[in-house]
């Protein structure tokens, strides 16, 4: 339970700061996937988390997780 606590608040302090230092940047983002096809936004999210899955594994082989 604690690597899912770790994981969150890692997810929560990046997003903040992408709110924080660069607002204008995630509103033209926004925008940006608002034209983009729903299938689209599907493989990107898709995409994310694969990325997401590997990352975390090869933390795991690696020894650095908790």
């Amino acid at each position: 339970m604690g690597v899912l606590a770790l994981a969150i608040g890692l997810v929560l302090v990046v997003e903040g700061l992408v709110w924080a230092l660069a607002p204008g940047l995630v509103e033209r983002m926004l925008i940006a996937l608002r034209v983009l096809p729903i299938g689209a936004r599907r493989q990107f999210g898709a995409l994310a988390v694969v990325l997401g899955l590997l990352l975390l594994w090869l933390a795991d082989r690696l020894g650095t997780l908790p």
